[in-house]
C-alpha cells in the first residue's frame, strides 16, 4: 500500500485513484516505478507487483472492474543463488572460541539454526515447552512456523541438544522464558559478519543461511530424503524445499561412485545372442 501511494504521488500527483482507471498502462509504469526510482531487484519487483494483482482480483470478483488490467501482463521470478556453508566452514564457526562472550553466543545460535533449520524469528519465540519427547523416545522441537503458521517438528541432533543445556540457566532464558538468548536481529547479523571475518569466511554471512545450510549441507548432502527435509523446514509445498536446498556435485559424486561400485560386480548375458555384456 505504502509503495503504491507514493507511485501515485510519482506517476499522477495525488494519494488515491478510481479503480475503473486502473489499466495495463498502469501496472507497467507501477513496475517501472519499482524497478527504477525504488531500486527493487526484479523478485522484488515481482512480489509487489503479485501482491497489487490480489487486490484486483478481488475488485474483479466484486464487479468493480470490467476487464482485466493483468490480462496481458507477464512477469517472472527469477532463479537465486542462495548461499551456504560447507560441512568445514560450519565446522570452523562450530569449534572458534572468540574473546567476547556476545560473539560466542551469536555463534551458538547461528550454529543450532544450522542443525535445526529454524528461521531466527522462530528460534527466538522457543520455549522449553516446545521439546517435547519424539516418536523415537528422543527429544524433538515441536512448532509452528510464525511465517506460515505451519507445524514444523524436527528430531534434536547432539549439537542443538548441547547448545540447549548450555544456556538452560542463562538470565536471559530464565527471565523471558525463552530456550536460547537470542540477540535482535539486526545485532545477529552485524556480529555474524564479524564471526565469518575471524573464521575467514568470504560469504555475506546472515542469519537466513544457516536454514539454507541445515537443508542443503547438513541433511540432503547425508542422504535425508527431500521429503523428511521439507517436513521438518515446516515447508507446505515440496517445491519450495526444492528452492533452498541444492543437491551438491559431492554428492551427485557420491551416488554415482555407489552406482559404478555396484556396476563393476555387474554381469550378465546378452538374451539374444548370448554375449557377455
Amino acid at each position: 500500500m505504502k509503495h503504491t501511494i507514493e507511485f501515485l504521488q510519482w506517476k499522477y500527483s495525488v494519494s488515491d485513484i478510481d479503480i475503473k482507471h486502473i489499466d495495463h498502462s498502469f501496472i507497467t509504469e507501477y513496475e517501472f516505478y519499482l524497478r527504477s526510482v525504488r531500486k527493487c531487484a526484479n523478485n522484488t519487483a515481482v512480489k509487489y507487483i503479485k501482491n497489487f494483482k490480489k487486490i484486483i482480483k478481488i475488485c474483479i470478483s466484486n464487479g468493480w472492474l470490467d476487464k482485466d488490467p493483468f490480462a496481458d501482463y507477464k512477469s517472472k521470478i527469477r532463479e537465486v543463488e542462495r548461499d551456504y556453508l560447507t560441512q568445514e566452514e560450519v565446522q570452523d564457526i562450530y569449534s572458534k572460541v572468540f574473546a567476547t562472550e556476545r560473539l560466542n553466543q551469536v555463534k551458538d545460535i547461528f550454529v543450532f539454526s544450522c542443525f535445526t533449520g529454524l528461521t531466527y524469528i522462530d528460534v527466538k519465540n522457543l520455549t522449553v515447552s516446545n521439546i517435547s519427547m519424539g516418536i523415537d523416545g528422543g527429544k524433538w522441537i515441536f512448532t509452528h512456523r510464525q511465517k506460515t503458521e505451519t507445524a514444523s517438528r524436527i528430531p534434536l541432533l547432539p549439537i542443538p541438544e548441547e547448545l540447549i543445556l548450555k544456556y538452560a540457566n542463562h538470565p536471559q532464558c530464565i527471565n523471558e522464558d525463552k530456550l536460547l538468548p537470542v540477540l535482535s536481529n539486526q545485532k545477529m547479523n552485524s556480529y555474524l559478519k564479524e564471526i565469518a571475518d575471524v573464521c575467514g569466511i568470504k560469504k555475506d554471512l546472515t542469519f537466513h543461511i544457516a536454514r539454507h545450510t541445515f537443508a542443503t549441507t547438513v541433511t540432503l548432502t547425508n542422504g535425508v530424503p527431500m521429503e523428511s527435509v521439507s517436513k521438518m523446514l515446516g515447508h507446505k509445498n515440496i517445491r519450495t524445499t526444492q528452492h533452498y536446498a541444492k543437491v551438491l556435485d559431492r554428492k551427485v559424486s557420491e551416488d554415482m561412485d555407489l552406482l559404478k561400485s555396484k556396476l563393476s560386480n555387474f554381469k550378465g548375458r546378452n538374451v539374444s545372442n548370448g554375449t557377455n555384456l
